[in-house]
Parts: structure tokens; sequence; C-alpha cells
């Protein structure tokens, strides 16, 4: 079974990609059948040869994971430098902002509450 996957490249703790087609049984940086394109996570770079992976899947390759996602985003001709995360928060940060949120609304609901109430005292004076 031949499968589309990626082979590592690169040195320690710099880690890059190459999406090749193997046969599935061999090693993970073994020798491939032909080489596609790739994939850099750290500097957000990726390029895949469209055609030959659709040539491939046609002939009945599996496609990994990743290289199913990066196959996608270049058809939709987008970026992984596109594509942005949210960042995380940490339950401090995100406390701090729900607590800032709800003193917001709560000083909007008292002034406008404050707002409403001379009106509708000073319509029984006119009357």
């Amino acid at each position: 079974m031949v499968r589309v996957r990626l082979k590592r490249t690169g040195t320690r703790n710099a880690s890059c990609f190459r999406v090749v087609v193997m046969d599935q049984r061999s090693s993970r940086d073994g020798k491939a059948i032909e080489e596609l394109g790739f994939y850099d996570p750290r500097k957000k770079e990726e390029k895949i040869n469209v055609e030959r992976a659709n040539y491939w899947k046609g002939v009945g390759a599996e496609f990994s994971d990743t290289v199913e996602a990066i196959l996608n985003r270049a058809k939709e001709g987008r970026n992984l430098k596109d594509i942005v995360k949210k960042p995380s928060i940490s339950k401090k940060a995100k406390a701090k902002l729900e607590a800032e949120a709800a003193a917001k609304a709560e000083a909007e609901a008292a002034a406008k509450a404050a707002a409403e109430a001379p009106a509708e005292e000073a319509a029984p004076a006119e009357a």
C-alpha cells in the first residue's frame, strides 16, 4: 500500500518535513517513491504539487491527516501563515477579563437606570 506522508528532515529542535510518496512499510526517513513538496512548521511555510497529489489520490494512495490538511489548504489557495490562532489565556487572565466585562456591564446598567430615573420623576411633576 502506498501512502503520502511526511518525511522528517532538519536538525534536532529545528525539524522540517518533506511531503513524500512511500510504501507504508518503509521507515519514516527511508527512500521515497516521489517527493511532492515540503512543510516547515517553524516558519509556517508549506508547498505541495497539487497536480501530482491528485494523481496519487486517483491511483489509490492513502494520505496522512497532516498531508491531507496541507493539500486542502493548497487547493483553497490559503497559507498556513494566514491561519491565525487565538492566543491561549491563563486562568488568572481569563478571570480578570471576565471581571472587567462584568463590571463594565454593571456600570452601563447603573448609568442606564440613572438616566431613566430623572425622566420618570420629571414626568409626574409636569402633570
